[in-house]
């Protein structure tokens, strides 16, 4: 029954994935299309990210109330009616508005299903979990430039709505299998007491570095994304066309780090592919920086993603170890929350600081990030060793 579960699982993370990528990708012919300036994006990324870092920290509460299950039914149901309705709206009130379901349904399925996995699988399935939210992920893109070639952005809405639809409803005709599921499941035998203390967890001197790693590691992500073809056409000389291209093989390395760590993970534990994930983001700081030609320079950031995509899916699968389980569906929460965070700031603060002080510092931004998230793992393993002494 689990491995069932497993597989309505994965079909969810790319329900996840979907909408993480579909509006940045359309943005550009929604605003001219609609006579919307072009900055009212960040009103509606904005309110998404907010919505998902508030379903996140509370969802222990809701899935103590309804169940993984339900929570994933209802969560999936809302972004896909979420992504139909903006395929329709003339206004960006309604995108404001449509935004709100998005981000919420999104927090509560990422919190949820990860400390589910977390606790009832292997390292070996949460590793590749996260590579079918890379399928998610690119997937958006794809379509909507498919739809954008022959028809239009709404188009593009309606064809992944439909998608989005479709593993909603698998979701739902699931909801048995979870039920059965229940009485053999260490998650639903140890469902989070009413009474247990938020201040309990928060107290845990694991909390603090835990959150650096994974704010740094979402923030450095991110920010490559976002801001890395930038870079490159700005800084190194590329052009847009080439940028694009080399931008694709930094996800590209970010879904094979999971994709080898889900193999390696078989043979290594979670803690020592964290280790070699940091290290080699470390190698790519030190790429980044140094005074090379371009051309070379640019494996740099194919190097970010394949150290920095294991840290993501191993710290938590860790969060059972670090918290137990009674708590962990509650810093699982906080730990997404925290992912959010970073994914919603650090891009927008390099965007203030690219406009007003030079792109040019855009390695050493990231090194800034990394030093946070390094900093955190060497908190963890001083407080690990103290645990065990």
């Amino acid at each position: 029954m689990l491995t069932l579960i497993f597989v309505v699982i994965s079909i969810a993370f790319i329900g996840l994935g979907i909408p993480d990528s579909l509006f940045g990708t359309a943005w550009p012919a929604i605003y001219k299309d609609l006579n919307f300036p072009v900055s009212y994006a960040n009103f509606v990324t904005s309110t998404t990210s907010i919505g998902t870092i508030l379903s996140s920290l509370f969802s222990a509460k809701i899935i103590n109330k309804i169940g993984t299950g339900n929570t994933t039914a209802i969560s999936t149901t809302m972004t896909a009616f979420a992504l139909i309705g903006m395929a329709f709206s003339n206004n960006i009130v309604f995108f404001f508005l449509l935004s709100i379901p998005l981000g919420l349904g999104a927090g509560a399925i990422d919190s949820g299903l990860n400390n589910y996995v977390a606790i009832n699988y292997t390292a070996t399935h949460m590793n590749f979990l996260h590579c079918f939210y890379g399928v998610g992920v690119s997937l958006s893109p794809i379509l909507m430039s498919f739809a954008l070639s022959k028809t239009n952005w709404r188009t593009g809405y309606i064809m992944v709505f439909g998608i989005q639809l479709t593993i909603a409803l698998i979701t739902i005709l699931s909801l048995p299998m979870w039920k059965k599921a229940k009485e053999n499941s260490v998650y639903h035998q140890n469902e989070l007491s009413e009474n247990t203390s938020f201040f309990k967890l928060i107290n845990s001197p694991k909390v603090g570095p835990v959150c650096m790693i994974f704010l740094g590691s979402c923030a450095l992500e991110f920010t490559c994304g976002v801001w890395g073809s930038t870079f490159l056409v700005n800084s190194k000389g590329f052009p847009a066309h080439k940028s694009a291209l080399i931008i694709s093989f930094y996800y590209i390395g970010i879904a094979l780090s999971r994709f080898l760590s889900g193999i390696l993970s078989i043979k290594l534990n979670s803690k020592q592919l964290i280790k070699i994930g940091i290290s080699i983001v470390f190698v790519s700081m030190l790429w980044l920086i140094a005074p090379i030609p371009s051309n070379i320079s640019a494996i740099g950031l194919f190097l970010v993603g394949l150290g920095n995509g294991t840290i993501f899916p191993n710290m938590t699968h860790l969060t059972p170890e670090h918290f137990g389980i009674e708590l962990s569906q509650q810093a699982m929460g906080i730990q997404m929350a925290v992912s959010y965070i970073g994914t919603l700031v650090a891009p927008f603060i390099f965007g203030i600081i690219a406009q007003n002080i030079s792109i040019n510092i855009f390695p050493i931004y990231l090194l800034t990030l990394y030093l946070i998230m390094a900093a955190g793992y060497i908190l963890l393993e001083k407080s690990n060793i103290k645990s065990i002494t």
